[in-house]
C-alpha cells in the first residue's frame, strides 16, 4: 500500500482480514461441529443446515440495523468496537459445548455483524472521499477485498489443526482471538479516520425509528412468528418457512417504495431493486459453502493422502487418521442422514462411515490405517482462487479500458452471475460423475 492512497487503508484492510479470519474459520466448522457425534451435537443433516441457513438469514439482516444506528446515533468508530467485542465473545461461547452457549454465542455474532460488518465499509468509503484520493476508491476497495480472502483463505489452516489436536472448542477460540486481534489493530489506527467517523444524525426528512420498528422490523417478526408456528411446513422446515414469510413484508416495502415514488425517483430505485435481486440469487449460491459444499467435501471427496503429502499434511497437523475396523458407529442411511430414534443416535458395527462410499479398489487392508484430509480445508479454495485470479482479472479490465472495451459496471456484474451459476453445474457434473453418492 502506497503513499497513493490514504494511510487509514492498511489499518482497516488488517482488521478487516483478521475479522474475516475469525468469520470464516467458524463457518468452516460450524456444520461439522454440529454433526460431531462424539464431541459436537449429533444433529442430523436437516437439523444442522436448518440451524446454519437461520444464522446465516440473520447474519445478513442485522447489517440494515447496525447501519441505520451507526448512521444515526453512534458514529462508525463506536458501532466497529462494540460489534467486534459482540463477534470475539461469540465465537468463544459457541466452543463451549452446551446447547445455550451455542445459542447465546450465535445471537452475538449475529448482532455484532450487523454493528461492524456495514460500517467498516463505509468507513472506508469515507476516508477516500477527498479529491485526493476520490479517484482511488476502487482501487482502496479491491485491496481491502484482497484483506477478506486472506484471511478466509489462511483461517482453516489455524482451524484444522486446533481441531484435531485439542478439539473443537479451540478452534472456536482461535476464531475469537483473529477478532480481537482486528479490534486491536483497528483502535491502533484511529488517529487516521479522524475527521471521517462522523454520524449523520437525525433530520427531519428523515423516517423515525419508531416507524421504521412499525413498518418494516416488527411485521418481519411478527410473519416469521406465523410461519414457525404454521402446522405442516410449507416449504420443509419451521424455520424455512418462517423465514419466507418474514420476507412478504420487506418485498411489500420495497415494492411500494418503487410504486409510490417520484417518476425521475423510479429509475435510480428500479436499478437498486435490480441490483439486490443479482446479490440474492449471488449469495444464495455462495453461502452454500458452509452446508451442502461441506457435506459434499466430507462424504463424498476422496480425502485420502499418500506418500509425501500425507506426511506434510500429519506434520501440520491437517489430516485425520481413520482405521479401516469394524467398531460401534452411527447409522447413516444411504445418503448419509444420521439415523434417530426418540432423539438418540442409533448405533451398529460397521466401517467408519469414510469408507461407505470408497471405491472397492482404493479400499485398504483390514485394520489398516489412512490419512484424510481435514474437511474444512476445503473451504479455502475459494478464497484462494479470488487471491490469485483478481490481479488477473483487474489487469485485464484495465487493458480493456486502454482500449476503451472495457464493460460497464453491470455488465460485469452479470458476468459474475454466469460464472457463479456454472458454478453450480459444475457440481451437478461431480454428482453424476459420482453416481450421485454412491462413490467418492
Amino acid at each position: 500500500m502506497s503513499k497513493n492512497h490514504p494511510s487509514g487503508l492498511p489499518f482497516l484492510f488488517l482488521s478487516e482480514m483478521w475479522e474475516r479470519f475469525g468469520y470464516y474459520l467458524m463457518i468452516g466448522i460450524f456444520t461439522l461441529y454440529l454433526k460431531d457425534v462424539k464431541e459436537g451435537f449429533a444433529m442430523t443433516e436437516a437439523e444442522a443446515s436448518d440451524l446454519y441457513g437461520t444464522f446465516i438469514a440473520l447474519v445478513f439482516l442485522t447489517p440494515f440495523l447496525g447501519g441505520l444506528i451507526a448512521d444515526r446515533y453512534w458514529g462508525y468508530t463506536k458501532a466497529i468496537v462494540i460489534g467486534g467485542i459482540m463477534m470475539g465473545l461469540g465465537y468463544c461461547l459457541m466452543g463451549i459445548h452446551n446447547l445455550s452457549a451455542l445459542y447465546a454465542g450465535m445471537t452475538l455474532v449475529i448482532f455484532g455483524n450487523g454493528f461492524f460488518k456495514p460500517n467498516i465499509s463505509t468507513l472506508l468509503g469515507n476516508i477516500y472521499s477527498t479529491d485526493e484520493y476520490r479517484h482511488r476508491k476502487d482501487e482502496g476497495y479491491n485491496i481491502f477485498y484482497m484483506g477478506i480472502n486472506i484471511g478466509a483463505f489462511i483461517c482453516n489452516f489455524f482451524g484444522a489443526a486446533l481441531q484435531i489436536m485439542l478439539g473443537w472448542g479451540w478452534a472456536f477460540m482461535a476464531a475469537g482471538v483473529g477478532m480481537f486481534i482486528g479490534l486491536f489493530v483497528f483502535l491502533s489506527g484511529r488517529k487516521h479516520y479522524v475527521g471521517y467517523d462522523q454520524k449523520k444524525g437525525v433530520h427531519k426528512d428523515d423516517m423515525p425509528m419508531s416507524k421504521i420498528g412499525a413498518v418494516v422490523l416488527l411485521p418481519v417478526f411478527v410473519f416469521g412468528i406465523i410461519g414457525w408456528l404454521i402446522p405442516d411446513n410449507i416449504f420443509g422446515s419451521d424455520s424455512t418457512d418462517a423465514f419466507i414469510l418474514s420476507c412478504l413484508p420487506v418485498l411489500y416495502f420495497y415494492g411500494n417504495l418503487y410504486f409510490t415514488a417520484k417518476k425521475e425517483e423510479k429509475g435510480p430505485i428500479g436499478a437498486m431493486l435490480a441490483i439486490f435481486a443479482v446479490v440474492i440469487l449471488f449469495w444464495a449460491v455462495f453461502k452454500q459453502n458452509g452446508s451442502a459444499l461441506n457435506t459434499w467435501a466430507d462424504r463424498y471427496t476422496d480425502r485420502s493422502l499418500s506418500g509425501t503429502t500425507a506426511e506434510v499434511f500429519g506434520v501440520l497437523k491437517q489430516s485425520k487418521e481413520i482405521t479401516y475396523a469394524k467398531d460401534t458407529v452411527p447409522v447413516y442411511d444411504e445418503y448419509f442422514r444420521l439415523q434417530k430414534v426418540d432423539g438418540i443416535v442409533k448405533e451398529e458395527v460397521n466401517y467408519p462411515v469414510y469408507f461407505r462410499n470408497e471405491n472397492e479398489s482404493k479400499l485398504p487392508e483390514e485394520g489398516e490405517s489412512i490419512n484424510v484430509w481435514a474437511t474444512n480445508l476445503s473451504q479455502s479454495i475459494n478464497p484462494g482462487w479470488v487471491i490469485l485470479l483478481t490481479p488477473l482479472v483487474v489487469a485485464f479490465f484495465t487493458w480493456l479500458r486502454g482500449k476503451k472495451k472495457e464493460p460497464s459496471t453491470p455488465a460485469k456484474i452479470a458476468y459474475g452471475l454466469f460464472i457463479s451459476a456454472l458454478s453450480a453445474l459444475v457440481m451437478v457434473a461431480a454428482a453424476k460423475a459420482g453416481s450421485n453418492g454412491a462413490e467418492k
